[in-house]
């Protein structure tokens, strides 16, 4: 069973990449959200499942889901696999 993401966990886990590594949210949205022509990415929540984005496209802010390709178990589990993604979507670039 899977620890629930608290929302302060998903605050700290959003800050981070968002102030961090900007990058790799952009990465998420254009390689795993389909948004190619992303210019930017925030991320705005993770839980178990997945991660929630606005991503902006053509001047506008546009919600994006992404599921992940299993159910994290905790915090640790959702950072091995942000990473994981990041060096996936890389490798489709």
């Amino acid at each position: 069973m899977s620890e629930q993401f608290s929302p302060e966990i998903s605050l700290r886990i959003c800050n981070h990449m968002n102030e961090d590594h900007a990058d790799a949210v952009l990465l998420y949205a254009q390689a795993f959200g389909a948004v190619s022509e992303a210019t930017s990415a925030r991320m705005l929540s993770i839980d178990a499942q997945g991660m929630d984005l606005s991503v902006q496209v053509n001047g506008g802010a546009t919600p994006v889901r992404i599921q992940f390709d299993h159910v994290l178990v905790d915090a640790e589990d959702a950072h091995q696999t942000l990473i994981a993604m990041v060096r996936q979507a890389r490798v489709k670039e």
